[in-house]
């Protein structure tokens, strides 16, 4: 509805403008013409599609700006006369202004292929010997030249005044797009010997060499995908080796968090694989079953571990795909014990069992807020019927709108996983449904804070909707106090807090077939798709304490040596190999 809504707005314009410039009727043109300039900064919040729509139906941009100025010219030659020279100069500048636009485009479009030329780009790495330059202001750099297009404001509006106005504001309007497009000629020239692939290679291939990294983190996937290498990066921080990450997919370093790790990106397999300065390495990680592992796979010297991004039960950690690495690093028992039962190829020498370093700060303690609080963390909905264990489709919002009528009230966290939607849209629209309806409850609020009550009264409580990286989700653990989530490591992480915690039920197994699939899940409530024992897990006694703590070790391993010395154990065997 607010999408046929803009539509209809932008599109109405037009007959409008037409009318008035022909009528003549300046006033009137010169108030629908500021009108239809707000519709179009408006229209493409109205979804995502809406451009791209109107650009299938041949009413893209450039046209509408276009049309716009051909009624701009005709009211101009109604009111003053097409003999009017201020007409023609109006006219020429109009044509004039596309020209300037279509040179911009030109070297923003150049500019933008000589930085995507690069071989490898890097982070965190000495490459003052390229020279690269600082990116211009956005608006300079975008090679569809959009903010270009909205200098004819001067000369459109300025056709409600009068001509003169109208011709000065068009000559106006080219000399501020002639100084704009002038400005991208330097950036184009510094950006120039980055094409220079020899010498990229060779700079950083230097740098590298001189860092000598020992272990290699390896990512390769969607941007929304990153949380899979960014909840790794902590850990190698920290760890008593020289690591360095490597990506393939440009850009892709924006999507991770701050880190003092160099970053290398690969986006050419050719490039990443005649790079030298990497063989110094003898370890590479893995935190996923990308289709680009190959690339890195093939090289001899690397011994290869699979991390994986979470130990669960869902069959992606114990994917038959893992029996390509040297070695697969699993957090405890539990982990070793999906690999034995699914017989998928991988053998038993080749686990270890390594822990989950990134744990560490998670509290047994909750916020300590005089009420409580419950974390809702789905999973998405997996890349076949045959992986989906999320909840928000069957039973999401049903889930959700009772834990906001419960009493006494809740205070609701709402995490639902980066891939949400990502294939099956109903999921999107089930996640769409619990944001509006917290976002609608009269308790609700986007913002994590608490603030003060009134003397006397009791305080406030806000929700919370995190759909980005921030808070993080270990965070969220430590700012709840039981947790409703799906099969996935969300569980078997949220123990390491050794809260309550209950798993939803999605496929409707018996109970015991459910946990003697799902191990994970022996120690927390299970929810059916009825709801049924969610009354129970919110107001009854916690009987299931010292399960979670046996569980837990099951899961994540001994608590001493603690994760990171085992992890640091694991990395120490194999370059000592």
């Amino acid at each position: 509805m607010r999408r046929l809504i803009v539509i209809a707005a932008l599109l109405g314009c037009y007959p409008v403008l037409l009318a008035s410039a022909l009528w003549p009727a300046p006033v009137l043109f010169g108030a629908v013409a500021a009108a239809s300039y707000l519709v179009e900064r408006v229209a493409p919040r109205a979804g995502r599609p809406l451009p791209d729509l109107l650009c299938k139906v041949h009413l893209g941009l450039t046209l509408r700006f276009a049309a716009r100025e051909t009624m701009a010219l005709l009211l101009v030659a109604r009111t003053a006369g097409p003999d009017s020279p201020w007409f023609l100069g109006m006219a020429a500048s109009v044509f004039a202004i596309h020209v300037v636009r279509a040179g911009h485009a030109g070297l923003a479009l150049r500019l933008r292929q000589m930085l995507s030329r690069m071989p490898v780009t890097t982070r965190n790495l000495d490459v003052s010997a390229l020279r690269i330059p600082k990116l211009p202001p956005r608006f300079l750099r975008d090679d569809r030249s959009v903010r270009f297009l909205y200098l004819d404001a001067l000369p459109v509006l300025g056709a409600a005044f009068d001509a003169r106005t109208a011709a000065l504001g068009a000559g106006l309007a080219v000399a501020l797009g002639a100084a704009g497009t002038l400005a991208l000629i330097p950036y184009v020239r510094r950006a120039a010997p980055l094409t220079d692939r020899a010498k990229v290679m060779e700079v950083v291939g230097r740098q590298v060499e001189k860092y000598r990294p020992e272990v290699i983190l390896y990512f390769s996937g969607a941007p929304a995908a990153a949380y899979q290498a960014r909840m790794w990066l902590p850990v190698l921080e920290r760890i008593d080796r020289r690591a360095i990450v490597v990506l393939r997919e440009r850009g892709m370093a924006a999507h991770l968090e701050p880190t003092t790790l160099p970053m290398l990106c690969f986006p050419s397999s050719a490039d990443l694989m005649s790079f030298r300065a990497l063989t110094a390495a003898k370890l590479c990680l893995y935190v996923s079953n990308a289709g680009r592992n190959v690339h890195m796979l093939r090289i001899p010297t690397l011994r290869s571990a699979f991390l994986n991004h979470g130990d669960s039960d869902k069959e992606a950690s114990f994917n038959p795909f893992s029996r390509v690495y040297d070695e697969v690093w699993v957090a405890g028992p539990a982990g070793r014990d999906r690999y034995r039962r699914a017989r998928v190829g991988v053998r038993d020498e080749n686990i270890h069992e390594v822990g989950r370093p990134q744990l560490e700060g998670i509290s047994t303690e909750g916020p300590g807020l005089p009420y409580r609080t419950v974390l809702y963390a789905p999973t998405w909905e997996g890349w076949s019927d045959d992986l989906l264990h999320t909840s928000l489709i069957s039973m999401g919002p049903r889930l959700v709108r009772a834990l906001l009528d419960h009493r006494p009230r809740l205070r609701v966290i709402y995490k639902p996983h980066p891939l949400t939607g990502h294939r099956d849209k109903s999921a999107l629209r089930a996640h769409r449904k619990i944001v509006a309806m917290i976002e609608e409850s009269e308790l609700a609020t986007s913002k994590a804070r608490h603030p003060s009550a009134a003397a006397g009264e009791a305080p406030a409580i806000r929700h919370l909707i995190v759909t980005g990286s921030e808070p993080h989700l270990y965070d969220c653990f430590n700012e709840c106090d039981m947790l409703v989530t799906d099969i996935s490591s969300v569980v078997a992480d949220f123990l390491a807090s050794e809260k309550p915690y209950a798993v939803t039920n999605v496929a409707g197994l018996p109970e015991q077939a459910f946990h003697e699939r799902y191990p994970s899940t022996e120690a927390g409530e299970l929810l059916g798709q009825d709801l049924a024992g969610l009354a129970d897990f919110l107001n009854g006694k916690d009987t299931l304490a010292r399960a979670r703590v046996k569980l837990r070790s099951y899961l994540l391993g001994p608590e001493y040596p603690d994760a990171l010395a085992r992890f640091n154990a694991a990395i120490e065997r194999v370059l000592a190999g």
